[in-house]
């Protein structure tokens, strides 16, 4: 026992204990004296000396997330990534275990010192039975510093021996390979070698790829089928571990010898690799942080020395901090320091106290034991040459204490920073996730795990997180990437079956625009017309405007579940050229399928409505009638109904002049007169008034809830009419393309079930495959298709999904929109009643863009045709001409434009296009149509 004891310690000594936060805060100093109890508060003082360049205090901690967020961000950016201290390496892992995971995989571990094969069965039931097998083989220097090729031809061997042991029957396996090195990492299967580190040192190795020279090795030896297909660190596998439960395991933290952590981010936030759609798991390698000085301010003095006397000065600084491996070292050093100020062992110290490595990490974690720490520093002290009273013992717990809490705690801030990005990125007011945690330090440390608990939840109080104890991350975590990789792969060859019968070749495309070229030419001529799917109406509109029309005109607007009554005021272009005043009332469905005098009165109401509201009853103005239903015209102001589409089926239409109708529906409110000049497609009306403003202007396209188009054609080919000269706008009428059974090869069942529980089912077919009304069907049978599969939604739909229509195609545009995060894409499917994992909303976007991009190409597939009949109508190399467009799926799809000009573009190559969206198309068209009509009128009477 040392001099000035008078009574040994017994349990734990009485004193104020070290806060979590600040090592040193609340030790109380006291005056000199001689006697034996106040040279122990002087011993006391003199550890809170000592521990006080270790207090980290909350404001502290939260600079040190700070900084680490900025970090991590530097390292995720394209632009920052090579300078970033930490680098945030993608691992190419695109989801973590569902439960579903089943069959045996291998797993080989490179361990420091032996190799570890094992063969982990997964059960795949609800309970998820985990079985290893295993057996390590011991590897030798010669081996560990031998040539490259020989290591690996090692690993395979060992592999093959682990195998003839189990006795298998033969068959194909699936191998995870655990490789704890330096890597750039480019697949989830490919990982070329930076450095060797720890004894390890063979040449021929870095710098290439891994899991290539395994591969290799494995197939040389002939004896059994594996396939490497995955390549992990050891914190993926800690990550990856953890069992599907209520709150799906995100996060991988390693505090051990050395430390680390990885987490699913975002894939758009990871700029360095391409996939920019769901979640990538991505290791920090955070043990470097601080490697930029960013922690000058919070290393301590014990830290500088470690750091000055490790085999890598000036690097992994944050890890010198935290990790079991330094840990020791800065405990060591502080024993020195008080010894030597007096404060421990009367002032003595031995050579093993002054030396490396005298202290084991788990001298340090036994000691912090509560119930055996005393006991266990009198041992180590013993070991070390020296004599230590219970004093001693009870200082050096509570600095081994102290070291350990202060690396819990910089730990915390770290996983705090990793928690916050997390939340961020997903956009959520409160983040649920469960943290994997493995390592020495967490696991035998009795308060590291409780600090880290409390300090995170004060440092990211927004993030609800659960601590779990990782099973064999190296092994079993290994095995799970793997199984994960597998289920992964099995599903996507599921659904690539499914979504290749709507992906479109080149060469199909080119087939859909011949098919269109012979319908439009058969729908031109008087004789053929009839067999053609493909009308092809003469409107009678031979003149666009030419800039001189001038007045008041009246515009109705039908063409869907509103109905729209405009004042359109037409006036000179360098005096604002036209102003639209207008009115929107709602069709009710009762009215869009009753009878046709019902359908038509209503009209007149909001007429008369629109009429009273700008104190103009008793005008009667020029008036064009946007009616957007295929009609047969036989003059301007005369439109004989050939079919409802869109919805609409009010009776005793069909066959009438639908302008008489409104006339007749006047006469009977007897409102008003009306003056109806021309009855008018709002697919005339959208090149009218695109015409309006670019004179090239000669093809209208809509795509919206309908989809049309029309064009100028030479008035000698149109065979309907007497023929002459000049140019006739022709409405193609194209949605009814393929009634006649020409695009059944292009039909997948997911089309066959759309058409089926139509209102017009076997009509309308290539509407029903571009138009917006229907896209939105054609993605909730694709959808259901899938998640009977149990590809989706864990293969549970929701009432709600099963109803007709209730996949409104704006859900695809807000779905594909770039900007959008997962998260809302998650509650746009929540609000069906669906539980949606990050993997549903990806495969959901993926439909989504498939049967967007089919309608694009094949809505581009009818333009080529169009315009490529233009240009050898008028025998030209070279076509130069505008198309108008309008429609909802046009204008408000984030791609579907894009891709509709690409495909003009490949298919037409002779036509230089330029797309013009139209401005009111349907109103200020109608309009323009009834200006330009008096406008010759005029001419005609001069």
């Amino acid at each position: 026992m040392s001099s000035g004891q008078e009574k040994p310690l017994v349990g734990k000594p009485p004193g104020n204990q070290l806060s979590p936060t600040c090592p040193g805060h609340g030790l109380a100093g006291v005056s000199e004296s001689s006697s034996p109890q106040v040279q122990s508060w002087h011993l006391t003082t003199k550890m809170q000396s000592s521990l006080q360049p270790l207090c980290l205090s909350l404001e502290k901690l939260h600079r040190v997330k700070d900084s680490m967020l900025e970090a991590m961000d530097r390292g995720l950016s394209r632009r920052t990534h090579a300078q970033a201290t930490v680098r945030m390496l993608p691992t190419f892992i695109r989801s973590t275990p569902d439960g579903t995971e089943r069959g045996e995989f291998l797993v080989l571990e490179l361990g420091d010192t032996d190799l570890r094969v094992l063969l982990v069965e997964l059960s795949g039931d609800t309970r998820q039975t985990v079985t290893v097998k295993d057996r390590r083989f011991p590897m030798s220097d010669a081996i560990a510093q031998g040539p490259g090729e020989k290591l690996f031809a090692f690993m395979a061997t060992c592999l093959c021996e682990f195998l003839d042991g189990l006795r298998l029957p033969q068959r194909a396996f699936q191998l995870g390979f655990s490789f704890p090195f330096s890597c750039r990492q480019t697949r989830l299967d490919q990982s070329y070698l930076i450095s060797w580190a720890k004894r390890f040192k063979c040449p021929g190795v870095e710098g290439r790829d891994v899991v290539e020279l395994l591969q290799n090795a494995i197939n040389k030896q002939d004896r059994y089928c594996i396939k490497v297909i995955a390549v992990v660190n050891d914190t993926t596998g800690t990550m990856m571990s953890c069992e599907a439960s209520a709150e799906p395991c995100e996060v991988g933290l390693i505090v051990d010898a050395g430390t680390n952590s990885c987490f699913m981010a975002e894939a758009r936030r990871v700029e360095v690799v391409e996939e920019n759609l769901g979640r990538m798991g991505v290791v920090t390698e955070w043990g470097s942080f601080g490697d930029d000085g960013t922690l000058n301010d919070m290393l301590s003095p014990y830290d500088r020395l470690v750091d000055e006397t490790s085999l890598n000065p000036g690097k992994q600084r944050f890890e010198k901090m935290i990790s079991g491996l330094y840990l020791v070292e800065i405990v060591r050093h502080i024993l020195a320091e008080l010894a030597t100020q007096g404060g421990l062992f009367s002032g003595r110290t031995t050579p093993a106290l002054l030396t490396k490595g005298s202290v084991q990490i788990r001298d340090i974690l036994e000691i912090t034991d509560e119930q055996v720490g005393l006991a266990r520093a009198q041992c180590v002290l013993r070991r070390l040459g020296l004599e230590a009273s219970d004093q001693d013992c009870f200082i050096m717990q509570q600095v081994c204490s102290a070291v350990c809490i202060r690396a819990a705690s910089l730990c915390a801030a770290g996983l705090a920073a990793i928690l916050s990005h997390m939340r961020r990125n997903r956009e959520l007011t409160r983040l649920k996730t469960s943290v994997a945690v493995d390592g020495a330090v967490f696991r035998d440390h009795a308060k590291f795990s409780q600090t880290l608990q409390q300090l995170v939840k004060k440092l990211a109080p927004e993030c609800d997180v659960t601590l779990v104890q990782a099973e064999d991350g190296s092994g079993k975590g290994i095995a799970m990437v793997t199984a994960v990789a597998s289920r992964l792969a099995a599903q996507r060859f599921q659904v690539n079956q499914t979504l290749a019968l709507l992906k479109l070749s080149p060469d199909a495309l080119g087939k859909v625009q011949a098919l269109l070229r012979r319908e439009m030419e058969l729908g031109l001529k008087k004789e053929t017309q009839a067999t053609s799917s493909v009308r092809m109406l003469p409107t009678y509109i031979c003149a666009t405007p030419d800039g001189s029309e001038r007045g008041d005109f009246l515009a109705l607007d039908l063409g869907g579940t509103n109905f729209r009554v405009l004042l359109v005021q037409v006036g000179a272009r360098e005096q604002g050229g036209v102003r639209i005043v207008s009115e929107l009332y709602s069709i009710p469905p009762q009215v869009a399928q009753g009878p046709g005098s019902q359908l038509f009165d209503h009209i007149v109401e909001c007429i008369a409505d629109f009429q009273t509201k700008q104190g103009m009853m008793g005008q009667t103005l020029p008036l064009g009638f946007t009616f957007s239903f295929p009609c047969q015209q036989t003059s301007l102001d005369q439109g004989i109904l050939l079919s409802w589409t869109k919805g609409f089926n009010a009776s005793g239409c069909v066959g009438q002049d639908v302008v008489k109708l409104l006339r007749e529906a006047v006469k009977r409110k007897n409102h008003f007169a009306l003056d109806v000049v021309a009855i008018v497609n709002d697919t005339v009306g959208t090149m009218m008034s695109c015409g309006y403003d670019d004179p090239s202007c000669e093809v209208g396209l809509i795509v919206g809830t309908g989809t049309n188009a029309c064009y100028m054609e030479e008035l000698r080919n149109v065979g309907t009419l007497a023929g002459g000269e000049g140019r006739m706008c022709v409405n193609t009428e194209w949605g009814a393309f393929g009634d006649n059974g020409c695009l059944d090869p292009f039909f997948t069942p997911f089309d066959r079930q759309v058409d089926e529980a139509s209102l017009n089912p076997g009509r309308q077919r290539f509407e029903k495959l571009i138009s917006g009304m229907y896209l939105g069907e054609i993605v909730r049978y694709i959808l259901l298709e899938l998640t009977a599969k149990g590809l989706l939604f864990q293969g549970r739909p929701s009432p709600k999904l099963q109803t007709r229509d209730i996949f409104q195609t704006k859900f695809l545009s807000s779905i594909e929109s770039d900007g959008l995060a997962l998260r809302q894409v998650c509650a746009i499917l929540e609000q069906l009643g669906l539980h949606v994992t990050c993997e549903d909303s990806v495969l959901v976007r993926e439909v989504c863009q498939v049967v967007a991009r089919r309608a694009a190409q094949l809505c581009g597939a009818g333009v080529a045709a169009v315009v490529e009949k233009i240009r050898e109508n008028r025998g030209l190399e070279q076509l130069s001409v505008t198309v108008g467009v309008d429609g909802t799926l046009y204008k408000l799809h984030p791609h579907f434009a894009q891709e509709v000009q690409g495909t003009v573009q490949r298919l037409a190559p002779r036509c230089s296009i330029t797309f013009l969206q139209s401005e009111d198309g349907s109103g200020k068209g109608a309009a323009l149509i009834a200006a330009v009509a008096c406008r010759v009128a005029r001419h005609q009477r001069a």
